[in-house]
């Protein structure tokens, strides 16, 4: 029986969620990243090599190694003292070795690939070293998605677009990839960093509309002052349809409610469960999908990270089903 090939889009934390579920099943994997991170240990290494960046790769890597193994170990290790060392993941230098090594990071990735025994692949969306640019309604403009990332939008304040400086060509592996998908499936995460980031390379939106695989997207769970405050469901199903010139086919939704305790942190940076506004749009799927508990992240990890998460069992198991209809 062949196998159905699943391409999941988006940035490390989302796309490992869902990857790391995906991987039990009986699918081919491939996973497509954005090069514009430049924060944390990811943006310290692109400013003293300039190679393109590895954290996201670093993370879907992780995801589709072997379970328990030292091995996956070692590509999440991060450091907590060490001059120089403290906040540098291991699995970062170690694929900035293999750049160093091979000459590009498309092949590094193949053959720490070959390493860590992964089931799926890892591609770069481009092979050109890029910054992602926001023009606000403000008429604000930042450069960096470490900036982006950052910055605190006011009342009223929302990007209204995204792009990449230089333009870049999307790599031709990735291209071949979503062409060739039966499914595309959009990772929670990030909805400009790690989404909108892939879509605005010159490239994407042609191999979408050429594509005839299904559009999946996994809805986020909450806001994001950064980039989507206020943002309701039809908001992220808006931006991701404008920017990849296809309708979405299948909308999964969390239906499970929100633990006091951790609506009460994200109210705290002004962020707040995404309202579901999509009345009976026959698309949407709602399931309860929350992991147990939230995440806690590394002392020695300086970026913010999302508390609430996917339970990565429970939504995989909505993509499966949807395949196997």
């Amino acid at each position: 029986m062949v196998q159905k090939r699943l391409v999941v889009i988006g940035g490390g934390t989302g796309s490992s969620v869902l990857l790391s579920g995906l991987k039990a099943f009986p699918v081919e994997l491939t996973a497509i990243v954005p090069v514009t991170d430049d924060g944390g240990s990811t943006g310290r290494l692109v400013d003293e090599f300039g190679f393109l960046p590895v954290g996201d790769i670093r993370q879907c890597l992780a995801a589709l190694s072997a379970d328990n193994s030292h091995l996956k170990q070692l590509l999440l290790y991060r450091f907590d003292k060490g001059q120089g060392l403290i906040g540098h993941n291991l699995g970062n230098l170690i694929l900035t070795a293999m750049e160093d090594i091979v000459g590009s990071e498309p092949e590094a990735v193949v053959e720490t690939a070959k390493i860590f025994r992964l089931k799926g692949r890892v591609i770069p969306i481009a092979k050109q070293l890029v910054q992602l640019v926001a023009k606000y309604s403000s008429g604000k403009i930042i450069v960096s998605e470490h900036l982006i990332e950052t910055h605190k939008l006011t009342r009223d304040e929302k990007i209204v677009k995204l792009s990449t400086q230089p333009k870049a060509a999307i790599n031709p592996d990735a291209a071949e990839a979503m062409v060739q998908a039966d499914w595309i499936i959009f990772a929670p995460g990030d909805l400009y960093n790690s989404i909108v980031a892939n879509l605005v390379i010159d490239g994407v939106k042609a191999a979408i509309q050429a594509t005839k695989a299904k559009l999946v997207y996994a809805m986020n769970l909450m806001t994001l002052n950064s980039q989507t405050a206020y943002f309701s469901a039809r908001d992220h199903v808006r931006t991701i349809e404008s920017y990849g010139g296809r309708e979405l086919d299948h909308l999964i939704l969390n239906n499970q409610p929100i633990p006091a305790a951790i609506q009460a942190l994200y109210q705290q940076e002004q962020e707040y469960p995404v309202s579901d506004d999509l009345g009976k749009d026959p698309r949407v799927i709602r399931r309860p999908l929350l992991a147990d508990g939230a995440y806690h992240k590394p002392s020695s990890d300086a970026l913010k990270r999302s508390l609430l998460r996917h339970d990565p069992e429970k939504l995989a198991r909505e993509i499966i089903n949807l395949v196997n209809r």
